[in-house]
């Protein structure tokens, strides 16, 4: 499976996602749209990314009744993206019914499952209520989604080698949290360098404020993919 990097457009408008994609050339052709681009300016945004020729990986992450995310999911097609994301939280029905929107719709989107956010860890579970550990709460929220119908998974990279050992090769998974050997880690609480990443099973590493936040994104971006490379 080719390995993929997708670039954040964690900016608050498509004028400032444009000049983004554009700082950073033909380093990288996958961008995400999160849900603060995607409701600020998503239509134009998704637009100029098409135009260029780009990827798209919408990351809206939509959690609702299953009938509501089915639904959703038929009109985020318009803008065909190739990646999509629900919560695997949302259960068996709720993936069930946003795979059969992309089923039905003979779109080549790949529905992904949210697991859990990359900004929680243990203490954050202990205030939800959930009892079980965090890659223990992983696996399980994994293993249904992809047996539900997801394509693939949105997942730490600190637990991507045990989702790959229990998914098997064709899964996609769709690792952020990702930071370069001695890089700032955020509000991020697991995450691995890019290298680690790859060898532990990621297909796609989602990168933004080391590459946007870098005085040469499209440096920092093409340092990103040969550490990538090298780690294959």
């Amino acid at each position: 499976m080719k390995h993929e990097l997708i670039v954040a457009l964690d900016v608050p408008s498509a004028r400032e996602a444009a000049a983004a994609v554009a700082r950073i050339g033909d380093a990288v052709s996958f961008y995400k749209v999160g849900l603060e681009l995607f409701l600020a300016d998503g239509p134009e945004t998704l637009r100029m990314l098409r135009g260029e020729g780009r990827r798209v990986f919408l990351d809206l992450k939509l959690h609702d009744i299953p009938r509501t995310v089915e639904r959703a999911v038929g009109s985020c097609l318009r803008y065909a993206p190739d990646l999509l994301t629900i919560h695997a939280q949302g259960s068996v029905a709720m993936v069930q019914g946003a795979a059969r929107a992309v089923r039905e719709a003979g779109a080549a989107t790949k529905i992904l499952a949210v697991t859990l956010l990359t900004s929680l860890d243990r203490s954050d579970l202990d205030l939800l209520g959930v009892a079980r550990g965090v890659e223990e709460e992983v696996l399980a929220l994994g293993r249904m989604a992809v047996g539900a119908g997801a394509h693939g998974l949105v997942c730490s990279p600190r637990e991507v080698g045990a989702l790959r050992a229990a998914l098997g090769p064709d899964a996609i998974l769709v690792t952020p949290g990702v930071r370069p050997a001695g890089g700032d880690v955020g509000d991020q609480k697991r995450v691995t360098t890019p290298g680690d990443a790859i060898r532990a099973g990621s297909t796609h590493l989602v990168v933004g404020r080391p590459i946007l936040g870098a005085p040469d994104p499209r440096a920092a971006a093409l340092a990103i993919r040969a550490e990538m490379d090298a780690a294959l």
